[in-house]
């Protein structure tokens, strides 16, 4: 949206329900007064002619019944009104008014009035032309070179050109190849119409070809038009633009050169004479109208277009470059630049609908201030019985439409699992790799109690691998009020490296019926549980020395390492053990010390990313323990530098092992191909009746396949 309007200088709406177009406005001083200055002359589809000559008092002024020179019905609608030298014997302006099967030449006269009623203005017609094909739009200049005088080239709907030279009938010539009527100029430099085909492209004819085609016979009969009388022409060049025209102008802004315009449905073109592309503009939104005119400055070679659109704007551009935009009250249809009262360069504007304006351009923003609100006093004993009305609506509200409390939205389905302190009695661990060790396996239950009818129940368990488990996906259609359902499934390790971490998760999908809704509310539920650490480790033998060692400090007295970790040591007299050892399966070892004086716990492993499931469990458990005790400001630290270098070095190594992975790979791929070669090659031996030597190829196959 522009920040400018249009600075309204003479406005009014013309009739009432009538309908414009681009045709049906023209500026010109059609009653040939001589002083420079141009009337508005406008034809509606109603068939009212009407001539405005806006005399505001001051800018912004609505439209004055003196303004208003002529109002004719002429009856038939109009298609277009233009104003030139129609007449022959003398150089006056008269108007030209275009009707679907008529056209109609007038001359505007005034005269002098003697008392204060103002001017009187009238029109004559001075000859008309019944056509026999229905219009569509016109054009017209000095045709064929002829001085003093304009002729008319009225193209109908199906595509013929009729040309008339004022008073009488020349001609008419068909469109090759026309389907559909588009919009007609007259280039007077090059001598030739240019017109848009329905096959959306810009196309030349010559009249001198147009003209000399034309039977003498046919010359002759000057005011006869036959349905037979076109004769097709001869097209001079075509341009395909690839989208239907709007409108078509002819701007000459140096006496050598001219330019013809053409408006698309999403671009604007500036043509040269000869059909080539002298400049195109894209253009963000849908236009309705435009004008071309020559720059003030003759010598910068430019030229300036108006362009209105379907936004209500109106935008000015410098060639392809955006020079204003301003804002219109309405859309746009028709736009002309004329000098009115004094006031050059007025900008006259029509939309479909009968505004018409005259405005230009100017820096006048609308300014808004939102009024005070005046204060009244408050009356709480009011607000406070309204906010307990509102309280009610909506406390009923939430009855009517089942939503209920998230409370109970929570007891909707409990969730509960229950990991077996023991491990199965026969494991269920299949297809293992972790070298020679057992792997036990331990069974987790999980219970699903429901308060309230729920359908679509889905269970779904999820524990980080290499942990795998024998069940993972349980399924219930439905399940009656105060049911309870208990599934059970056994977990184990699988693969020769660590998890992430020992904690699994159950996660319950499901559908809770309503009276409005029978096919249920979708609703998630979810329940995580703990693996016990003996599913994965060992005890070991502690390790004195290691490679990676990591120190947690605390801010409470250390805790004997049997009451962190029942089962991984043997009980001692003074049961203080400051040292355990931990051997995970697959063989890697894990040493875990208690300080006796400091307040210190350090783990060491000759792998480095070993070191972090003993150290999340030291801390969760250290938690556990101190919660249990009452004390709530625990709190663990790392004072030491983070071990980046560790890190690193584990990644290259990973990046070493992914590389020389796929070298490996290349390496198997080459090899099998030639493999393959060796096979065809023995297979083709041995099918020969005639025996062949091997020539090694056995030998060939055979290291091969070793490498």
């Amino acid at each position: 949206m522009s920040l400018f309007k249009a600075r309204d200088w003479w406005s009014t709406v013309l009739g009432d329900k009538e309908e414009f177009d681009q045709g049906c406005l023209c500026l010109a001083d059609v009653d040939n007064t001589g002083n420079g200055q141009d009337k508005i002359i406008v034809g509606s589809f109603m068939g009212y002619l009407r001539i405005f000559n806006p005399h505001p008092v001051k800018t912004g002024d609505g439209a004055q019944a003196e303004d208003l020179l002529l109002e004719v019905h002429l009856r038939d609608p109009i298609l277009q009104v233009e104003v030139g030298k129609f007449v022959s014997g003398t150089e006056m302006l008269h108007l030209a008014v275009l009707h679907s099967r008529k056209l109609c030449v007038y001359s505007v006269s005034g005269t002098l009035g003697n008392v204060e009623h103002g001017n009187q203005y009238q029109i004559k017609l001075m000859y008309e032309h019944n056509l026999q094909r229905t219009a569509c739009n016109m054009t017209y200049g000095s045709f064929g070179g002829v001085k003093g005088r304009d002729l008319i080239c009225i193209q109908s709907v199906d595509g013929m050109l009729m040309v008339f030279e004022q008073e009488s009938y020349a001609f008419g010539r068909f469109l090759p190849g026309s389907l559909l009527p588009g919009p007609l100029a007259y280039s007077s430099r090059t001598d030739s119409f240019i017109t848009a085909s329905s096959c959306h492209q810009v196309e030349s004819y010559k009249y001198q070809v147009l003209a000399f085609a034309t039977d003498a016979d046919k010359r002759q009969e000057t005011e006869q038009q036959k349905h037979g009388s076109g004769k097709r022409l001869v097209v001079d060049w075509t341009l395909n633009i690839g989208e239907q025209a709007l409108d078509i102008c002819i701007v000459s802004f140096i006496q050598s050169a001219s330019s013809v315009f053409v408006l698309g449905e999403r671009n604007f073109f500036c043509l040269k004479d000869n059909g080539q592309i002298r400049f195109m503009k894209k253009l963000d939104y849908s236009p309705s109208c435009f004008l071309p005119y020559c720059s003030a400055i003759v010598s910068e070679g430019t030229i300036n277009t108006l362009i209105g659109n379907h936004n209500n704007m109106l935008h000015i551009y410098q060639d392809v470059t955006l020079k204003w935009a301003t804002q219109l009250p309405h859309v746009p249809v028709a736009v002309r630049v004329g000098c009115l009262h004094d006031l050059k360069g007025a900008i006259v504007t029509l939309s479909d609908d009968g505004h018409l304006q005259c405005s230009y351009l100017g820096t006048d923003p609308s300014l808004f201030q939102a009024p005070k609100v005046e204060s009244r006093e408050l009356n709480y004993d009011e607000l406070d019985m309204e906010l307990k009305e509102l309280q009610k609506v909506i406390k009923n509200v939430n009855k009517s439409q089942d939503v209920w409390p998230l409370t109970e939205r929570e007891d909707d389905l409990k969730v509960s699992a229950m990991v077996s302190p023991n491990f199965d009695s026969v494991s269920q661990a299949t297809d293992v790799d972790v070298g020679a060790d057992l792997v036990p396996s331990v069974t987790v239950k999980v219970t699903l109690k429901n308060r309230v009818a729920l359908q679509k129940i889905k269970l779904s368990i999820y524990v980080p691998p290499p942990l795998v488990l024998t069940g993972d996906q349980f399924t219930f259609e439905f399940m009656a009020p105060e049911m309870t359902r208990t599934v059970g499934f056994s977990v184990y390790l699988k693969g020769s490296y660590l998890p992430p971490e020992l904690e699994g998760n159950a996660v319950v999908s499901y559908s809770r019926p309503t009276e409005r809704n029978p096919d249920g509310i979708p609703r998630v539920s979810q329940c995580k549980f703990r693996l016990p650490l003996k599913l994965v480790c060992l005890p070991g033998q502690p390790s004195k020395t290691a490679s990676h060692k990591l120190t947690i400090d605390t801010n409470k007295s250390p805790v004997s390492l049997l009451s962190l970790f029942p089962g991984f040591a043997k009980q001692s007299e003074d049961d203080q053990v400051n040292v355990m050892g931990f051997r995970f399966l697959g063989g890697s070892q894990v040493t875990l010390l208690a300080s006796k004086t400091s307040q210190r716990y350090r783990i060491q492993s000759e792998q480095f990313e070993d070191l972090w499931l003993i150290t999340n469990e030291l801390i969760i458990r250290l938690q556990e323990y101190f919660e249990k005790q009452g004390i709530k400001d625990f709190t663990c630290s790392f004072s030491g530098s983070v071990p980046l270098e560790e890190y690193f070095e584990l990644i290259d190594h990973h990046f070493e092992l992914r590389i020389n992975g796929e070298k490996l790979e290349e390496l198997l791929s080459e090899r099998a191909v030639q493999f393959r070669a060796i096979q065809r090659r023995l297979l083709t031996r041995f099918k020969d009746k005639t025996p062949a030597p091997l020539q090694h190829l056995d030998t060939l196959l055979d290291g091969t396949y070793k490498q």
